[in-house]
């Protein structure tokens, strides 16, 4: 292309790199040959950050700078298998490049944030850490310290799109073993016990609304339940039109259902459907499905509210043994055998496409979400 004078404009071709020296006295990188960049960032917005990277280095770095629409990437709460380690970190893998990154490490704590996973002296007993998403961001909420109490007065959050961790308000009463989900923006914790037993934390519901200013972030309660029975052992609520669904035994045993009705402030009874079909790990996408895995037979189902009834997906003997799923933008994500593998179904495909994400060695899966991917200045 021709500049108003008539001479042909000067480009550099390098590292499969195109700079303009007429437009661009800065060396600033072309992204397209004879469209000023911002108007190529409009362009390259609506294509697959995939395609994008696979091009040139200028497109790459393009997809990782803040003003690029996030792509998504798999966050996982990671357990060390070593004996002699105790240790649980964050990790972020990024489905372009296939590889895993370690989130920054949590703000220091006085005493300092120890979570437990397995210990020593329980070999076959696995301690529960619970985390929820919300409005894009990780939450951690609930788990065991060192001492074998709760190991969070306050809510731990990441963000991946300032790539920054913040606290939550302070818990009413710490605790674990507990109820944890997340709906229309808001943190609900259910239930569990704290330091010792009381029937009034196993039957509490407290609600965090983080749609509101941080500085009014604070814990509200709510409706209780009518019994402390859930305080056994740690469930995921998930959020579904309009409701928080609660199902207190995963498998084909008999089964302790409720729902938690967020507009109205009470209980309901779980639809019959819903509650028989439940045999795993469930969780809802951001379109609002929702899907369950069954534990035993690796069946992936889809709950049909008209009918009140699971649809079955696929199955996969790579779901065997799930232990918690997290759902969305088309994928569903299982932590497997024991979470020494990732198994991630593509639920848009037909038929469903399933495919393996191994954790870094000598690494555990504790739990998975679906997050944006971090944004970090030494991505552009």
């Amino acid at each position: 292309m021709n500049d108003p004078t008539g001479h042909c404009k000067k480009q550099d071709y390098k590292d499969g790199l195109i700079t303009d020296d007429h437009n661009n006295q800065a060396g600033e990188l072309l992204l397209i040959p004879g469209l000023p960049n911002h108007l190529a960032h409009v362009c390259l917005s609506t294509i697959n950050p995939f395609l994008l990277h696979s091009v040139c280095q200028s497109w790459r770095r393009l997809i990782y700078t803040p003003s690029f629409p996030p792509f998504y990437s798999l966050y996982a709460l990671l357990s060390s298998t070593s004996s002699t380690s105790n240790s649980v970190e964050f990790f972020c893998f990024n489905p372009i490049s296939s590889a895993w990154e370690s989130l920054p490490s949590p703000p220091p704590s006085n005493p300092p944030l120890k979570l437990l996973h397995r210990h020593s002296s329980f070999i076959s007993r696995i301690l529960p850490i619970q985390s929820v998403t919300v409005s894009g961001r990780l939450v951690l909420i609930a788990a065991t310290n060192d001492k074998f109490l709760p190991a969070l007065n306050s809510p731990l959050g990441f963000d991946p799109l300032s790539n920054n961790w913040f606290l939550g308000p302070p818990l009413l009463t710490p605790r674990r073993w507990c109820i944890t989900g997340s709906a229309d923006g808001a943190v609900y914790v259910v239930s569990g016990v704290g330091s010792s037993y009381r029937g009034d934390v196993a039957r509490s519901v407290e609600k965090w609304d983080m749609k509101t200013k941080e500085s009014e972030w604070n814990w509200e309660k709510m409706a209780s339940l009518k019994d402390g029975r859930y305080s056994r052992e740690a469930v995921e609520a998930v959020g579904y039109n309009g409701k928080l669904c609660i199902v207190n035994i995963k498998g084909n045993a008999v089964k302790e259902a409720a729902v938690y009705n967020i507009v109205s402030n009470q209980w309901e009874v779980m639809p019959e459907g819903m509650r028989a079909g439940w045999n795993g790990p469930a969780a809802m996408d951001d379109g609002g499905v929702m899907y369950v895995v069954d534990e035993t037979t690796g069946v992936l189902s889809r709950y049909n509210m008209v009918n009140d009834v699971w649809e079955e997906l696929t199955e996969s003997s790579f779901l065997k043994g799930v232990e918690q799923i997290a759902a969305g933008r088309g994928r569903v994500c299982a932590v497997c055998a024991d979470g020494a593998r990732i198994a991630v179904v593509d639920v848009v495909n037909k038929p469903a496409r399933i495919w393996i994400v191994n954790p870094p060695p000598e690494m555990e899966a504790v739990a998975v979400h679906i997050l944006p991917r971090m944004v970090r200045s030494d991505d552009y």
